[in-house]
């Protein structure tokens, strides 16, 4: 499998981005300002950028790529709107696993990072049956959670084209799970643990909700400085 290497833009936030996830942001922060006008006008090329979790206590302005979390992920641009003060509402979706290698601090405005792309280690293979089991039993438990969390019409399944290889990371995006169980969901390479893992880790939360009887709050994203992030 040959290595792929990039130099990106970064986007440090609070939050671990999956890819086919959809991820709104409300930017606001000059530097970010001056990205979001770099990929709506192509100067970064395929209007892709790099979300990667911000460990906590620190900052990235401080700490540089102590501060990051190894694996990231990208978000390709869909849609964005100018507000009338200069800020955006931009909305994004997840695209690739990154494994970031070195910071680039002094090209830009914003922050940039040398970045290892990271496919899959194997191939998902949707008719085996151990992948077929896995993958209906990790929807069963997406339902359960979803009928538990959310009112009904806050959640739809996902299409039953979604492949093995997606589907863990398209059942996490409507879970509100801790952001280390979604880092370690992220960096799994392998189709079938992550099925595995999606399946446990839904079932573990919707068991806590049942017996807390309580719902979780929505998340919001922001760009902000990277303190409050």
């Amino acid at each position: 499998m040959s290595r792929v290497v990039a130099t990106i833009p970064l986007f440090p936030l609070g939050t671990v981005l999956m890819p086919g996830a959809s991820l709104p942001l409300h930017v606001f922060e000059p530097r970010y300002r001056q990205l979001t006008v770099d990929l709506v006008t192509g100067v970064v090329p395929d209007k892709e950028f790099g979300v990667i979790a911000v460990r906590e206590g620190f900052d990235p302005d401080v700490h540089g790529i102590d501060a990051l979390v190894p694996v990231g992920c990208t978000a390709t641009l869909l849609d964005a709107r100018r507000l009338p003060d200069g800020r955006y509402d931009i909305i994004t979706r997840g695209a690739r696993r990154f494994r970031l290698l070195e910071m680039d601090e002094g090209s830009h405005s914003y922050l940039c990072g040398s970045v290892e792309f990271l496919p899959d280690e194997e191939k998902a293979d949707d008719g085996d049956d151990l992948t077929r089991m896995l993958a209906s039993s990790a929807r069963e438990a997406h339902r359960r959670y979803c009928a538990t969390a959310w009112k009904s019409d806050d959640w739809t399944e996902p299409a039953h084209e979604v492949g093995a290889a997606d589907l863990a990371h398209v059942l996490a995006a409507d879970c509100l799970l801790p952001l280390s169980d979604r880092q370690e969901l992220l960096e799994q390479r392998h189709p079938v643990q992550r099925l595995r893992m999606i399946r446990l880790l839904i079932a573990r939360e919707t068991g806590l909700l049942s017996r807390l009887r309580a719902v979780p709050a929505p998340m919001t994203t922001y760009s902000t400085d990277h303190s409050a992030n």
